[in-house]
């Protein structure tokens, strides 16, 4: 089911208005592994309060100010939201990555909009690791962090920030701690600071990859041609978030001890870290009920794919594609053709590697890792080079990359071919990308269930 399928189930469902429709029941997916599939969680109606009801005013008044790239993007938004106010139940929390290529794309206002809905919302711009570490450290009066120009951290101009992104990557797992010294009295002593808080993240570009894959990603773009949304007015909008965030904590309330032993079965192909991302938000569609069970995990779904679609291989990764594809179906390659080959590609970056072609030298560096060295092969004209025979890439060939694409033969076409697997599915994607949702000329989009 595409996004148009959603867009289509979310309009024809109806809004829950009591205890009975946001109990309805809804389809459960298998699991990732051959385990029993989980019970479905009950939602619960502790002190009358429908959770389906609550997410889907939450959605509709985002929607009003938030021109979202896709249905999934607005379904993740919202079960994101409303995961912080549970946040003592989740032994991970996924992070929330806002993103475009170019500025004047929502990003900002995505975190005004989630700072209304948040518990004790932080809203950050190029604040130091030190002054977030202690924010976070007051567990008691846990923060959402809420940083809103990341690009300036982590961008391509920026110069370090290590401590951030360790403190951000830390605080993914409840428990987690950053350690540092300071001294009393002459004394050097240590402390250990708690990093656990949920944190929303905008900016140009990507995130360093150690945090993209922690997080919920929403790719979002500058609005075409009557792509109109609400204009956002504090003094007149605040109040109405008001409301909606006393609701949102209520529900999260009388479903936290529900929360903390919830066990959703995850859609098929969700595991690892993927299960650690969605997993709450999933959590908290089954809490809710109605339809948002079967959003949240179609929603999942896409999503996962989609980062798949855009993750960005490793340069000894890419390397080790590009190797396979060159072998072809050969046993064994002279170092110097397979230099030959790989340099036979002008886009792949064998051809400039700090300013220098990939040699014998560089090759073997960047193969160590992983076991892999070069040797003196025997060819069939009985000339002896030294070279690479195909098994010793077997067994790494089968950890890190997808499997070969059966006619991938000629090294011009290897890369080509790897790059596609890597990112060709985008094309597929694009055909049934979801649709955007948010404002249109004729109001307010429906909401999602």
């Amino acid at each position: 089911m595409n996004g148009s399928d959603l867009t289509r189930e979310a309009e024809a469902a109806p809004t829950a208005t009591g205890p009975d429709d946001a109990k309805a029941p809804s389809p459960t997916f298998s699991p990732s592994t051959e385990e029993e599939a989980a019970p479905r969680v009950e939602p619960s109606g502790a002190a009358g309060i429908d959770g389906a009801d609550v997410l889907n005013r939450v959605s509709d008044f985002a929607r009003r100010f938030i021109y979202y790239p896709s249905e999934t993007a607005c379904i993740a938004h919202v079960l994101w939201a409303a995961h912080t106010h549970l946040m003592d139940a989740w032994f991970s929390t996924p992070r929330l990555a806002v993103l475009s290529p170019e500025p004047g794309s929502g990003k900002s206002r995505v975190l005004e909009i989630t700072a209304l809905l948040v518990p004790n919302p932080a809203l950050s711009v190029n604040s130091s690791a030190a002054y977030i570490l202690r924010k976070v450290a007051d567990q008691n009066n846990r923060p959402t962090i809420l940083y809103d120009e990341i690009d300036a951290v982590f961008g391509p101009n920026a110069r370090g920030n290590e401590d951030l992104r360790g403190m951000i990557n830390a605080g993914y797992r409840r428990g987690a701690t950053v350690g540092r010294c300071f001294t009393e009295k002459g004394k050097v002593l240590t402390q250990d600071f708690s990093t656990y808080a949920a944190v929303a993240m905008c900016g140009l570009g990507d995130l360093p990859d150690t945090i993209m894959s922690r997080s919920v990603i929403m790719r979002m773009r500058r609005r075409g041609q009557g792509e109109k949304v609400e204009a956002f007015r504090p003094h007149l909008h605040e109040q109405p978030a008001s409301v909606l965030h006393g609701e949102l904590a209520s529900w999260a309330a009388s479903v936290s001890g529900l929360a903390e032993t919830a066990q959703p079965a995850l859609p098929d192909g969700i595991a690892d870290r993927g299960a650690d991302v969605w997993g709450p938000l999933l959590t908290v569609a089954e809490l809710a009920g109605g339809r948002w069970p079967d959003l949240a995990r179609q929603a999942a779904i896409e999503a996962v794919l989609s980062a798949k679609v855009n993750e960005r291989p490793s340069l000894p990764v890419q390397l080790l594609a590009d190797i396979r594809t060159c072998f072809g179906d050969k046993d064994r390659l002279p170092t110097a053709d397979l230099l030959a080959k790989l340099l036979a590609d002008e886009e792949a970056p064998w051809g400039d590697i700090r300013g220098r072609k990939i040699d014998a030298r560089k090759l073997a560096e960047l193969l160590r890792p992983y076991g892999i060295q070069s040797s003196t092969i025997r060819m069939a004209d009985g000339s002896t080079p030294k070279g690479y025979k195909r098994d010793s890439f077997q067994d790494t060939w089968k950890r890190y990359l997808p499997a070969p694409e059966p006619d991938a033969t000629c090294a011009t076409d290897a890369t080509s071919q790897e790059s596609h697997n890597k990112t060709g599915a985008s094309s597929v994607a694009d055909k049934t990308a979801p649709p955007p949702c948010g404002g249109t000329d004729e109001g307010v989009a429906k909401p999602e269930s």
